[in-house]
C-alpha cells in the first residue's frame, strides 16, 4: 500500500470555490483508476482555503501511474495548479503496537 497526504492552499480567495469544485469532480476520475483504494478530499472549516488530500493506493507505481491520468491531466494541472500551494507527504498510518502483531 501506498499512502500520501496532500495539503493544498489556495492563494487567492476567490479561488477557492473553483478549486473545490475541481476537487470534487477529480474524486470520481481517481478511484476509477487501477489501483487507487481511496481517495478523499478534505476542506478546512477554520480555513477554507486550506484542503487536505488523503490518498491511498496498491503501490507507488499506481500513484505514479496516476500522473497520465485524466484527473491530473484534465484537472488538477490546468484548474487546480496555478491557483495552489501545496504540500505532498507519502506516508504510513500509526499503527498500536497489537496492529503490527496482527496485520
Amino acid at each position: 500500500m501506498f499512502d500520501l497526504i496532500v495539503i493544498i492552499r489556495v492563494t487567492e480567495a476567490p479561488d477557492i470555490a473553483i478549486v473545490a469544485d475541481a476537487l470534487s469532480r477529480m474524486r470520481a476520475l481517481c478511484l476509477a483508476e487501477d489501483g487507487c483504494v481511496s481517495w478523499e478530499a478534505y476542506q478546512s472549516h477554520e480555513e477554507p482555503s486550506r484542503f487536505v488530500l488523503v490518498e491511498h493506493w496498491a503501490s507507488r507505481a499506481h500513484w505514479e501511474a496516476h500522473d497520465a491520468g485524466d484527473a491530473i491531466q484534465k484537472i488538477y494541472i490546468p484548474e487546480i495548479m496555478p491557483r495552489i500551494e501545496r504540500e505532498v507527504y507519502p506516508s504510513a498510518r500509526v499503527r498500536s503496537g497489537h496492529e503490527e502483531a496482527t496485520a
